[in-house]
């Protein structure tokens, strides 16, 4: 099993980049990425784990909005 995935970023300010992710004992992502911008977590983006269907990675991340300030 893996110990890493690199998971695809949908929308917001990191569409079209990518994030490596550990994975848990049961092989799953976390359900939530936090993309930071100059304004540290405050500003973040925030990212939610999504099933991806046909080829290429199993998940990706798909922007929610930015964190609650």
């Amino acid at each position: 099993m893996e110990a890493t995935t690199e998971i695809p970023l949908v929308g917001g300010a990191g569409d079209g980049g990518s994030v490596i992710v550990d994975l848990d004992v049961h092989g799953r992502p976390p359900l939530t990425h936090h993309h930071l911008a100059d304004g540290g977590l405050a500003r973040a983006d925030i990212y939610e784990l999504e099933a991806a269907l046909g080829e290429g990675p199993p998940w990706l991340y798909r922007w929610r909005g930015p964190a609650p300030s």
